[in-house]
């Protein structure tokens, strides 16, 4: 890595390749996991990222690589955040693998690419290897890439990986075809194996945490997936397409720094729920938290019995507690704990599984699991209900994260409906510009000192989130 002046500017130069798709489920995730083990496993210190905001692949790329994954996203995030983002992240790095999000030109749009794979692989020109799913096809192959090749010059395909590979002959003529008509390198060709799957659910894969807590044989799945791609995929050829990308002019640093005085100002202890109920967190979220001045501790809703002694503030993410409202509805003692904190008015954030959690009940399945009852209502989960977008929003009160009239950007991602007692009645924070929230694009839901909602933000994004929680959980502590 080199990071040297420039005149006023700087430049910074990294090995770094966008793993992209032609569509959703082609193996992205299975091939980045791979690759992000095959690298490290040379010696490689290795970054990974992901466009777009989910949280559970980000999950696999830390559980493989030992370095926490990032999200870039081109709606949330201006193009100079987008790089401070990556630049920080990269520190000590080797290579940056960073993964796409559904087709390489899928985003906000059909008329531009916002929030798309390509746009983020053009703030950080950066080369893209381009995953095809090539069950059934072989010339077809050719097509499909000179498409995606000739669609935006700007984007520049430097190679592509064939997944799903039926046979030996398969792949020899789908290369053929490629590396004819397209000029474009075959680097790997991958053969179609199911055991190097990783289980599906409702809202994507089963996440890392819940992979490492409870599937027994786990590394070995990730050692199979590891092994194939070494096996099928050029590592050299790929290292040295990711080495071609050109250096980066350095933006100077928007977010990521510590602000004057801060040292001098009283530490706060912030509760992050986390274990495989509630794992769904940024991780540069968690890191303006702590340049804000908070202590973060964690703790587990599942096994734990209460709090964690000293806390000023409860921060809980999203994720599956219905998949777990069993084992959360029987610690009896940790729902008690919560509950106490929130009735002595202490400072509550919860996003989307957190908010389920802080009801009074979730049906699932045809069960029903008795939850903290901070917040009066239930969510219901019946398999109608998918919501999956972005969400622009509008404080329009004051509350623990902002001021009336502050605006923010983030997304919804749930198949939940939640049903409030005496909903007339109910104070929320947020209106919701650009999305649907709880109920008629209000979200937000304010009682005491605890917010709790649809809507996921990112504080990189929304800037005021890290400041606005620490401030209020020094004021009530």
């Amino acid at each position: 890595m080199k990071n040297e002046a420039m005149g006023k500017e700087k430049v910074f130069e990294i090995p770094r390749v966008v793993i992209a798709g032609d569509r959703s489920s082609v193996g992205k995730t299975t091939v980045c996991i791979g690759l992000l083990g095959a690298l490290r496993e040379r010696g490689l210190v290795v970054q990974g990222f992901k466009v777009g905001l989910d949280y559970i692949d980000p999950g696999f790329h830390t559980l493989v690589s030992g370095r926490p994954s990032r999200n870039l996203d081109g709606f949330l995030m201006s193009p100079e955040v987008v790089k401070e983002i990556y630049i920080r992240g990269c520190t000590g790095a080797d290579i940056a693998v960073i993964e796409g999000v559904r087709g390489l030109y899928e985003g906000l749009n059909y008329f531009d690419d916002v929030g798309s794979t390509a746009q983020i692989a053009k703030i950080l020109d950066c080369p893209v290897i381009l995953v095809i799913d090539a069950g059934s096809i072989t010339r077809s192959v050719a097509a499909v890439v000179s498409g995606y090749k000739s669609f935006d010059p700007e984007v520049l395909i430097s190679g592509v990986i064939l997944n799903n590979i039926g046979s030996e002959r398969h792949g020899e003529k789908a290369e053929k075809a490629v590396e004819r008509y397209c000029g474009v390198k075959v680097i790997g060709k991958i053969p179609r194996k199911s055991d190097l799957e990783i289980s599906m659910r409702h809202l994507g894969l089963v996440t890392a945490t819940e992979c490492k807590n409870r599937w027994d044989d786990f590394n070995s799945v990730l050692d199979k997936i590891k092994r194939s791609v070494e096996e099928n995929v050029d590592i050299k050829v790929l290292f040295d397409v990711a080495k071609s990308a050109r250096a980066l002019k350095t933006p100077g640093s928007r977010i990521f720094h510590a602000k004057t005085g801060r040292s001098e100002e009283v530490k706060v202890r912030i509760a992050v729920a986390f274990d495989e109920a509630f794992n769904f967190y940024y991780h540069d979220t968690l890191d303006l938290l702590a340049l804000e001045g908070a202590e973060l501790v964690y703790f587990s809703p599942i096994r734990d019995k209460k709090l964690p002694s000293g806390v000023d503030a409860i921060y809980i993410g999203g994720g599956f507690p219905e998949i777990y409202g069993d084992e959360l509805s029987s610690n009896s003692a940790m729902r008690n704990s919560l509950k106490d904190f929130y009735e002595g008015y202490g400072v509550i954030y919860a996003e989307c599984g957190g908010l389920i959690y802080l009801l009074k009940q979730i049906e699932y399945k045809g069960s029903s699991f008795e939850m903290c009852g901070v917040i009066k209502g239930l969510a219901r989960m019946n398999g109608e209900k998918r919501v999956v977008n972005y969400v622009v929003g509008e404080f329009q009160k004051d509350c623990i994260l902002g001021k009336k009239g502050d605006r923010f950007k983030g997304h919804e991602f749930h198949h939940s409906k939640i049903l409030l007692e005496n909903m007339a009645n109910v104070d929320f924070a947020y209106n919701i510009l650009r999305g649907e929230g709880i109920k008629d694009g209000m979200d937000g839901i304010i009682s005491k000192n605890c917010l709790a909602s649809f809507a996921h933000l990112h504080a990189a994004s929304y800037t005021g989130f890290a400041e606005n929680f620490v401030k209020s959980a020094r004021r009530y502590f």
